[in-house]
């Protein structure tokens, strides 16, 4: 018996290990598109304007078909739709170099995005079995080695772009290396079966009730990481007059924080609970936009985007763990959940730049300061997926006490 419980733990480790791997390719696909993007302008011929357009259509793609990924994985099982989805978004990174002007990088884009977010569904619905499973928070850990993905990712772009390679190349090798790594990892994750009474969800499925509180908290932790990964440097350069080599590093600085947090952010949910840490990483991220608004310069302000990335780093994995146990579909609650967190990465820069257009940026980081403060509110809506809470009340009824606040 006790050999065979140690078979399940290694087993259980060796998939653990396979999901944050196969987390690691998907941002990895993300970090070689972005480099190259001024070469696929440059290619495609087109302005400033006409390549925030096309920029738009990822999360478009993305927002638009991430409702049916819980029905492709009960109509295939989890690891066959993972294996699939993700393969689709390896190659995926093929077409945007493809396109020769701007209707087929729209068209591009499109499917690149519904191929990431399709593909985000199935990794986080395993990735939240596997958490279940092991008994103890990973979520936030998996999210970071998305972070370390994009950065290899990016790393090797920055590289090729620097060598003058065409992207169309570079590309092409790194969707044929990313598809046989991400077939192989598939291979090592846990392939849980569908629950023997659970109904087929449909084609198409909007969001389940229990999904959109969670998404809320989600939309303010997307909408201020949105905002300050594209606005900060322009805050810095045009708010406080700081050089542009300053103010890049500080986008760069704020992803270095992202990834820092999540990496660690396990163990502090372990400790405190999904609900205290997003509330204590609300009142961070508050502080931060207070900071950021208020600084007379720019070290300050710098300190305030990193207290940004630091207090929303780990909101968004717990919402999908929270997503995961909300009811009796996993991957559609998920779906909901990674949609209006999408949603929000899709509005969030240009909301941001209307307010500032119409006002000023001060005023716009004001607005994201008052939805960090959402995250201190809504917090409790996570409960769902705080395993520290739900044990400590089942210890507590078990021993007739009341149980953790």
């Amino acid at each position: 018996m006790a050999a065979e419980v140690d078979d399940d733990k290694a087993r259980l480790r060796r998939a653990r290990i396979a999901v944050a791997a196969v987390f690691c390719v998907h941002g990895a696909v993300t970090g070689s598109f972005a480099t190259r993007i001024p070469w696929i302008q440059d290619h495609a011929g087109l302005s400033a304007g006409q390549l925030g357009l096309a920029l738009a259509f990822p999360a478009l793609g993305a927002s638009l078909t991430m409702p049916v990924a819980g029905a492709i994985g009960h109509r295939f099982g989890a690891r066959t739709a993972l294996r699939g989805l993700l393969a689709l978004w390896t190659l995926s990174l093929t077409l945007p170099a493809l396109a020769p002007n701007l209707g087929t990088l729209c068209a591009a884009l499109f499917v690149f995005g519904a191929a990431s977010g399709m593909s985000d569904v199935a990794m986080n619905a395993i990735g939240v079995e596997t958490e279940n499973r092991l008994g103890k928070s990973i979520m936030s850990s998996l999210h970071g080695m998305w972070s370390v993905g994009a950065l290899i990712g990016s790393a090797a772009g920055a590289v090729a772009a620097h060598l003058g390679g065409d992207a169309r190349l570079h590309h092409l090798l790194a969707a044929l290396t990313l598809t046989v790594l991400g077939a192989v990892l598939c291979q090592g994750t846990l392939d849980p079966p569908a629950a023997p009474d659970a109904e087929a969800p449909p084609a198409f499925a909007l969001p389940p009730r229990s999904a959109l509180l969670i998404g809320a908290v989600g939309f303010c932790a997307v909408f201020a990481e949105g905002a300050s990964m594209d606005w900060s440097a322009v805050y810095l350069r045009d708010i406080l007059g700081t050089s542009p080599g300053i103010a890049a590093a500080s986008t760069t600085a704020f992803a270095l924080t992202m990834a820092v947090a999540r990496l660690a952010g396990d163990k502090v949910v372990d400790r405190f609970g999904g609900v205290r840490t997003v509330r204590a990483g609300g009142v961070l991220a508050a502080v931060g936009g207070v900071l950021v608004v208020v600084a007379p310069h720019p070290a300050l302000a710098m300190a305030g985007f990193g207290l940004m990335g630091l207090g929303v780093a780990v909101v968004v994995p717990l919402a999908f763990s929270a997503a995961g146990r909300s009811g009796p579909n996993p991957s559609q609650a998920i779906a909901g959940v990674a949609t209006i967190t999408y949603t929000s990465g899709l509005i969030a820069p240009s909301a941001i730049g209307a307010i500032a257009d119409a006002t000023s940026l001060v005023v716009s980081f004001g607005l994201v300061t008052v939805l960090a403060c959402g995250l201190v509110a809504g917090a409790g809506v996570l409960r769902t997926g705080d395993r520290r809470t739900a044990s400590g009340e089942t210890s507590a009824a078990k021993s007739g006490a009341a149980g953790p606040a």
